[in-house]
């Protein structure tokens, strides 16, 4: 079962986002995404993956308004699926279930970056989005 993610799942969330984020995110940065996905006057949310009952997988995505479009965009920022139920699909479902709720509330699209380096993401995204050429930059703004 996909669901959203609730306040509850905290528990369960947790252990999958540090396994996501190879324990290099801060505890602050953790307590502001799980503030975040769980504040309905952000714009920054949360699938889950359950089987079971148990948490498997996480997709987070932020809403966002766009030049060039009128309908807003969605930015898939995260997508981690517990390396005990890898190769089952449920990557793929997740992301079929936010391009479903992409639809049903009219975003102009949905899109996300990967590790060029990242094989079996590239293999799963190579089979649902259109790659398109652009190079990445990233100017920090803070030490």
């Amino acid at each position: 079962m996909i669901r959203p993610l609730q306040k509850s799942d905290y528990d369960v969330w947790l252990p999958l986002w540090q396994a996501n984020c190879e324990g290099k995110i801060s505890d602050e940065v953790t307590a502001e995404t799980w503030r975040r996905i769980c504040n309905p006057k952000e714009h920054v949310f949360g699938l889950g993956a359950f089987e079971d009952d148990i948490l498997i997988g996480i997709l987070h995505y932020i809403l966002h308004p766009t030049t060039g479009q009128v309908e807003p965009v969605c930015y898939m920022q995260d997508l981690y699926v517990h390396e005990d139920h890898r190769r089952k699909g449920i990557a793929r479902r997740m992301v079929w279930e936010l391009a479903e709720t992409g639809k049903s509330q009219s975003w102009a699209r949905i899109y996300w970056l990967a590790d060029k380096n990242n094989e079996a993401a590239q293999n799963l995204y190579k089979t649902l989005g259109i790659p398109i050429d652009f190079s990445l930059h990233i100017l920090p703004t803070k030490d």
